[in-house]
């Protein structure tokens, strides 16, 4: 189990490739060339009936005042079929006669008819679909080439897609979105975002679309894959390796053999979620504190922190579910030691008379929860797991008590996140599972200590003269500790509701440290707790005063502005 949670940290040795340039062309027609396309004939046809018009006029004679013949030039007809095809009117510019009256009267029909074939061409193009792709498209790469931060490409909307983007938006991290599906990338101008996300519906399996999309771009820092096709998640991780090699791409694949395609392109993870579970599930039983401070940290929900499982000896476990779920769990769990029965869905309830757990996992929330509760009838004591396909039914799971809820979309969503928005919290995560009970023990306590049972925002202090100015001058000329960084700055016997999980120096990770260790001007620490934390541990970073204070306890005069500032900000 514990090589599970590392082995993609280990990448793959790959082959060196020749470097090629990523297409970024558009695999449809421009706009304007789909609209000179389609207006051709219509054009073609008004310009035929504006020069015969126009010749017309100056061909047939007219009479002046003393009766002798006349004829508009070329121009005065120009000038006069002009406004007089659209419809401005002006008059006659001299006396016509019938016969140009009546030339007048057949170019007015003549140019009506034109007008209507071209108004009429012009709105069915604007409601064609492939002008409106073309459109987007355009619109999408000009809000592309327009970013100038850090941004990731998010490939896929739906349920895993659609939540990462949310917390990336929450964290103000900018991202930009490729689905093929009809009708999801609309959804992002009703979810509500904060930013203005350029989104494309397109195949993101194709190089030239990742290209639009600004696998090219300096700011693009990394591309996450979790469409709902396994073969469109490889075609993405082949796309992003080969043509941008280094950058960093974290795939969904539910496939075992896709997966194991996927790894020889490297790419940082691939995240299996029924393999994933298998290993959560082992994590629960064999270590609960270690699974309850995983799950609780790197779920966004502001939930308090969960007791930890306690499995009883002995017993059996039952698996109840299908296809690649079933088989993957059952695996976990057989290679963890325990014994496990398997129990096809199509055969009723299955006896959980001596198990110690149920694991229930078919295609149909609605058949899962029906199991679910006959087993908890059955043996109120009994462990029960539920496979939830979908979050449209958690209030019932929430309602029916359920152990363990395996939300597949959910799962994907939450590791990726805990790789992209902090990288280093990701590497306390796998730290934490290779250490014993204890180890995660000894964290809730602190976490208990300073935060309560809610609050787990995620900052990293850079302690750089660009990321903390105030603590980096101060530790030009002393010392300063964990502990110390972590004391308010309105009283310095209080501790804020933050807790140290990793501090990085010279490359090396010091996890969990203790809060007497000394901090240097290289060092990143990483720290979790509450909001109002993290806003005074960013008054401490920036402001001199505050930064004595916490060192001393001298009180330095402050000034009016920054005064001003703290009186504003949100107490803890």
């Amino acid at each position: 189990m514990l090589a599970f949670f590392t082995r993609h940290s280990h990448r793959h040795r790959t082959r060196l490739r020749r470097p090629v340039r990523i297409p970024d062309e558009a695999p449809s027609t421009d706009a304007i060339f789909i609209v000179i396309r389609r207006m051709r004939s219509p054009l073609v046809f008004i310009t035929t009936v504006f020069a015969i018009s126009v010749l017309g006029l100056s061909i047939i004679p007219g009479k002046d005042a003393n009766g002798n013949a006349t004829h508009l030039s070329p121009f005065e007809a120009f000038y006069f079929i002009s406004y007089t095809a659209s419809t401005i009117g002006f008059g006659e510019i001299v006396p016509f006669t019938t016969a140009q009256r009546m030339w007048v009267t057949v170019c007015i029909f003549m140019t009506v008819v034109g007008w209507a074939y071209a108004i009429g061409t012009l709105l069915s193009l604007l409601q064609s679909a492939s002008f409106q792709d073309a459109v987007a498209m355009q619109r999408f790469r000009r809000k592309v080439k327009r970013i100038r931060e850090p941004f990731l490409i998010v490939c896929g909307y739906g349920q895993a897609g659609r939540q990462v983007c949310r917390e990336l938006d929450e964290a103000g991290r900018r991202f930009v979105v490729i689905d093929s599906h009809d009708g999801r990338v609309e959804r992002i101008a009703t979810d509500e975002l904060e930013s203005d996300v350029p989104a494309l519906e397109a195949d993101a399996s194709l190089p030239s679309v990742l290209g639009m999309a600004g696998l090219s771009n300096q700011y693009c820092e990394g591309v996450l894959a979790l469409t709902d096709d396994d073969t469109d998640n490889l075609a993405i991780v082949m796309a992003t390796t080969l043509l941008r090699p280094g950058t960093s791409v974290i795939a969904r694949c539910m496939d075992r053999v896709v997966e194991e395609r996927m790894d020889d392109f490297a790419p940082n993870a691939v995240i299996n979620p029924s393999d994933r579970y298998g290993a959560y599930l082992v994590l629960a039983l064999q270590r609960p504190a270690t699974y309850a401070l995983v799950k609780w940290l790197m779920d966004p929900r502001d939930d308090e922190m969960p007791k930890p499982f306690l499995p009883k000896p002995g017993g059996s476990w039952v698996v109840c579910a299908d296809g690649e779920f079933s088989e993957e769990v059952t695996n976990d769990l057989t290679r963890a030691g325990m014994k496990v029965t398997v129990v096809d869905p199509k055969d009723g309830h299955p006896d959980v008379s001596n198990a110690n757990g149920f694991v229930v996992g078919t295609n149909n929330d609605t058949t899962n929860l029906a199991l679910a509760e006959r087993a908890k009838i059955e043996r109120s004591d009994l462990f029960v797991a539920v496979l939830q396909q979908s979050d449209a039914r958690a209030s019932l799971v929430s309602a029916l008590a359920i152990d363990s809820v395996f939300t597949p979309t959910e799962l994907v969503a939450q590791e990726s996140l805990a790789r992209v928005i902090t990288p280093l919290f990701w590497s306390f995560v796998e730290y934490a599972v290779q250490q014993p009970n204890e180890f995660a023990e000894g964290i809730m306590a602190r976490l208990t200590a300073h935060c309560g049972h809610t609050g787990k925002e995620r900052l990293l202090v850079d302690l750089s003269a660009q990321g903390s100015p105030a603590l980096h001058r101060w530790l030009l000329h002393d010392e300063l500790t964990v502990g110390q960084i972590l004391k308010s700055p309105d009283g310095r016997d209080e501790h804020l509701p933050l807790v140290p999980l990793v501090l990085v120096r010279n490359g090396e990770h010091i996890f969990a440290p203790d809060e007497s260790t000394t901090v240097t001007t290289d060092d990143h620490l990483l720290v979790v707790g509450h909001r109002s934390g993290l806003l005074a541990l960013h008054e401490t970073q920036y402001s001199d005063a505050a930064a004595e204070y916490i060192a001393t306890g001298a009180h330095v005069p402050e000034t009016w502005l920054w005064r001003k500032l703290k009186r504003h900000r949100p107490a803890a």
